[in-house]
């Protein structure tokens, strides 16, 4: 079968570059070796944001850009992303306090016209932000978002499919070659593709799947890898914390799963994408790092989980891991049928970046297109005011009880109408997995999701498996098995 676009990389990148251009009514197959979002795009820190601490490196132009795609975000997926309110205490700090207010006012003037509160400093009266901390009162409160980023990778993926887009998981590129005018490629499950052009999005493998195409590159990647810790809460509320360290990196502390708190992130360089594994010096250092500011203590010992992604920064030349651009670089090559390589990026400006990557394919491959994902929301996106939403979810579903009855609204928005059509009592739901994951539930993550593992469901699909015994992980195990055998 022969396509318009084989794109190789089922991260939010290639999920992306998918849904754009299968809405610009291009012929779309995406392969992916794994699971979507199975490696960086399911290790962030769960943010949406234009990278206040950026400024200090002059990336102007970075941060201009992820503040106008924010609040696109905000209004396209509100049931996956919402704002959330930051405070950067001002002790321990290694930059003036007049530096980090002009930084905050360049933000908010970047930002434009935006719907989130614009920045400030701490009062008096905000004793539910400062009392959790050691020291001062002194800092500043400013807005970003949260997002649930392995989900946003599977929305891309589900609207890419809705529109023709197929999407292929477990499922490796063998080998591909230029024939003529179009791409020749063999999978691992042995079918053969042809594609009258392919992109590159594989991530941290970018660099290896060029050597596979036999393909040089002009841009360089340099392999970063974040890791992320959990631990009982810190604090009470909502509100989340950037903290400044005594190396001038700054590290987050973000509201988690079921009162847990998120800390992270480390910046260390490795050699390979195999490499996402977290050690116990980066352990320490965020456990240091939060003891800094925090009245609550942590060791090793309070981690209940934790995550390592490696992220493969466009090579700069910049000396420090912290430094290097988290800018994107497209780099076109069309000695034959057109390879489109994407070095760099983050999953605030992956909508932008597919946008740029399809206009800059059109020409080489004689097609027409134009932007199409601006204003459109994501899969269960269109349901306005969250709150306004669960408050229906709640009258028509009332057996899902609160906890559940929330967690799903998140996950799934308006898509619940599809997911629980002709349910009318949690009988109908099917057996409860754990967590209150039911069979109807996981269903839909193999059939309308692609999860293809346990794994997919408890850990990306959703995050039901931090929360689960490990009998209830072994039944879940089980059942999984024999509902969809290999």
């Amino acid at each position: 079968m022969t396509y318009d676009l084989l794109i190789i990389g089922g991260g939010i990148n290639g999920a992306a570059i998918a849904r754009e251009a299968a809405l610009n009514g291009l012929k779309v197959v995406l392969v992916e070796k794994g699971d979507l979002a199975g490696a960086t795009s399911s290790a962030s820190t769960k943010l949406i944001h234009g990278g206040l601490r950026y400024l200090e490196y002059y990336e102007f132009k970075l941060v201009a850009e992820a503040l106008r795609e924010r609040e696109r975000l905000i209004k396209a997926a509100p049931h996956i992303i919402y704002p959330l309110q930051f405070v950067l205490p001002h002790e321990n700090a290694v930059r003036p306090w007049l530096l980090v207010r002009l930084g905050l006012l360049l933000y908010d003037f970047l930002g434009g016209r935006m719907s989130l509160p614009r920045s400030r400093g701490l009062r008096g009266s905000d004793t539910g932000f400062t009392d959790p901390l050691k020291g001062g009162r002194k800092g500043f409160v400013y807005s970003d978002a949260w997002v649930d980023d392995a989900r946003l990778t599977v929305l891309n993926a589900v609207d890419a499919a809705a529109n023709g887009a197929e999407i292929i998981v477990q499922t490796a590129l063998v080998s591909a070659r230029r024939e003529g005018d179009l791409w020749r490629a063999t999978l691992s499950d042995g079918r053969e593709i042809a594609a009258r052009g392919m992109v590159n999005a594989a991530g941290p493998w970018v660099h290896q799947m060029l050597g596979k195409l036999g393909v040089n590159a002009a841009s360089g990647v340099r392999l970063i890898k974040g890791s992320h810790i959990v631990v009982p809460s810190l604090f009470d509320g909502d509100q989340a914390y950037i903290l400044q360290q005594p190396d001038r990196r700054i590290v987050f502390a973000i509201p988690y799963e079921n009162g847990s708190t998120e800390i992270g992130t480390t910046d260390v360089p490795v050699d390979a994408p195999e490499d996402a594994v977290i050690d116990a010096d980066e352990i320490a250092y965020l456990c240091e790092a939060v003891n800094r500011h925090f009245v609550k203590q942590v060791g090793p010992a309070d981690v209940t989980s934790s995550w390592s992604g490696v992220r493969p920064l466009y090579d700069d030349g910049a000396s420090e891991a912290k430094a290097v651009t988290r800018d994107y670089v497209l780099e076109l090559d069309t000695n034959g049928p057109a390879l489109l390589s994407i070095f760099g990026g983050k999953i605030t400006t992956a909508r932008h970046l597919a946008q740029e990557a399809v206009a800059k394919l059109a020409h080489p491959m004689g097609c027409r297109v134009r932007p199409v994902t601006g204003s459109r929301p994501f899969p269960g996106g269109d349901i306005g005011n969250f709150g306004a939403f669960l408050a229906k979810v709640r009258a028509t579903w009332p057996f899902l009880g609160n906890d559940r009855s929330h967690r799903m609204a998140r996950a799934y928005g308006s898509m619940l109408h599809q997911l629980l059509d002709g349910i009318s009592d949690a009988a109908a739901m099917g057996r409860d997995l754990g967590g209150g994951l039911t069979e109807v539930e996981a269903r839909w993550m193999h059939d309308r999701e692609w999860a293809r593992t346990p794994e997919d469901a408890l850990l990306r699909r959703s995050k039901i498996g931090l929360h689960l015994t490990a009998a209830e992980r072994a039944a879940f195990d089980a059942w999984w098995a024999v509902t969809f055998p290999k």
